[in-house]
């Protein structure tokens, strides 16, 4: 099989300088890739999510959907090894044809330029502020300046910072960057947990709401909203092929997963419970905001600063991830028969500095993109997450799906799409109804 993969053509430019998988990482880098795919700017999001749907149903949720894409990673690696493909889209391309392939590589550039967007607005919120109210923490630390400003702040990072990590032309490369990352997400829960404390020694904490309040304003289809949420934090899907193919071992691929799988939800959980006993009901959509505010005291302030630029930090690195596959996406829909994206340094560099640019751009030019990122977690992550691997089950192009397959890929779907629709009707309702 390696050989004919090898010979492969049909499913565009693999995402490999060598597609005879040499030199295999190790597991813990890819434990380490893995878990800093998938925990991204969805982790700030997870505290108003259990606002919404209570600490009990909120953790049954996020091991309910860790559990689901554990299913649809081991669907997609199965039927990767099965056949020819080197990457999702030729995966797709495989069981449904060009068409396939154009919906994967769109959901991709859709969810990871939309993220990769995200990732500079709150990057340079926490270096820059969003105005007098909100300081940034430059500008809280020396005072207002022309060089501190967001347009140049994030502009010297993505120079310093992110161009040089996004030329690695390799995945596996990343894993040092992508070590420290989820270091510093684990310090993000660390800190949160001691505040947390501090506070319940001093008696300010707030208590969980153990179940949804359906009494007050939060309407039933509300808490449909919080599952495009959890689903956007756990889709790592466009980067299982750039890792698993650089590993060449399905059953090495399968075990990182599962570890990344249990480390991400405890540090989603984590962040979820400490963050409400923190803020309560007060928290904001993104709880960094709620960072942001002053407590009158040193040591929270001081706190509040690590938590903040720390978390602008992990953004830093998880940045180069997303770039990876968004950047062989597009050269696969661009580019279609050409030669490798890692030995053209031509093509390689200027869809690199080309996509660096445009999402520097749209951060500068768009304050907010959140309501964006709330729809794409409704359809572009859904799609990449549950319903292209069902429908690749489904469909069974080499015979080697099962009837409990295809029961739980058939399940997989109706849940994406009912959820879905009622997150999308209820989030439209909800900002047609804001706007008037």
């Amino acid at each position: 099989m390696m050989g004919r993969r090898n010979e492969e053509s049909s499913s565009g430019a693999p995402l490999l300088l060598s597609p005879r998988w040499k030199n295999n990482p190790s597991i813990s880098g890819a434990v380490f890739n893995v878990s800093t795919s998938i925990v991204g700017a969805g982790i700030m999001s997870i505290p108003a999510t259990l606002k919404v749907l209570g600490v009990v149903p909120a953790f049954l949720l996020i091991i309910f959907v860790a559990v689901l894409v554990d299913v649809s990673v081991e669907f997609l690696l199965r039927f990767t090894y099965s056949g020819f493909a080197t990457t999702y889209s030729g995966l797709m391309k495989e069981s449904f044809g060009k068409l396939g392939s154009f919906f994967v590589q769109v959901s991709i550039m859709i969810t990871n330029l939309g993220c990769l967007i995200v990732y500079q607005i709150i990057i340079g919120d926490v270096l820059s502020g969003k105005g007098p109210e909100h300081l940034g923490i430059l500008q809280e630390w020396f005072g207002v300046h022309w060089w501190n400003s967001r347009p140049v702040a994030l502009l010297f990072i993505l120079v310093f910072v992110m161009l040089p990590l996004v030329l690695y032309r390799r995945v596996d490369s990343l894993w040092l960057s992508s070590a420290v990352s989820v270091f510093l997400a684990i310090l993000f829960v660390g800190i949160c947990s001691v505040m947390a404390i501090m506070a319940l020694a001093q008696g300010k904490t707030k208590s969980p709401r153990i179940v949804p309040d359906l009494d007050s304003n939060t309407s039933f289809f509300k808490l449909f909203t919080a599952v495009p949420v959890i689903v956007t934090a756990f889709t790592f899907h466009f980067n299982v092929h750039p890792i698993v193919m650089e590993m060449g071992k399905p059953s090495a691929m399968i075990s990182a997963v599962r570890i990344s799988l249990v480390l991400c939800s405890a540090i989603y959980f984590g962040v979820g419970i400490f963050g409400y006993l923190l803020f309560g009901d007060s928290i904001m959509d993104d709880v960094l905001v709620n960072f942001d505010q002053s407590s009158g005291s040193a040591l929270y302030s001081v706190l509040n600063d690590i938590v903040r630029l720390s978390y602008a930090l992990h953004l830093m690195l998880v940045f180069p991830l997303l770039n990876f596959s968004l950047r062989v996406n597009l050269d696969e829909l661009l580019f279609p028969g050409k030669a490798l994206l890692a030995t053209d340094t031509k093509r390689f560099v200027s869809l690199t500095v080309v996509l660096l640019i445009f999402s520097y751009i749209a951060a500068i030019a768009i304050p907010s993109i959140w309501y964006f990122f709330q729809f794409v977690g409704s359809t572009a992550a859904v799609c990449l997450a549950f319903i292209f691997p069902g429908s690749i089950v489904l469909r069974d192009i080499h015979g080697i799906s099962t009837r409990r397959d295809k029961i739980i890929a058939s399940v997989m779907i109706l849940l994406a799409v009912v959820t879905s629709t009622i997150a999308i009707s209820t989030n439209i309702y909800t900002l047609v109804g804001n706007n008037s």
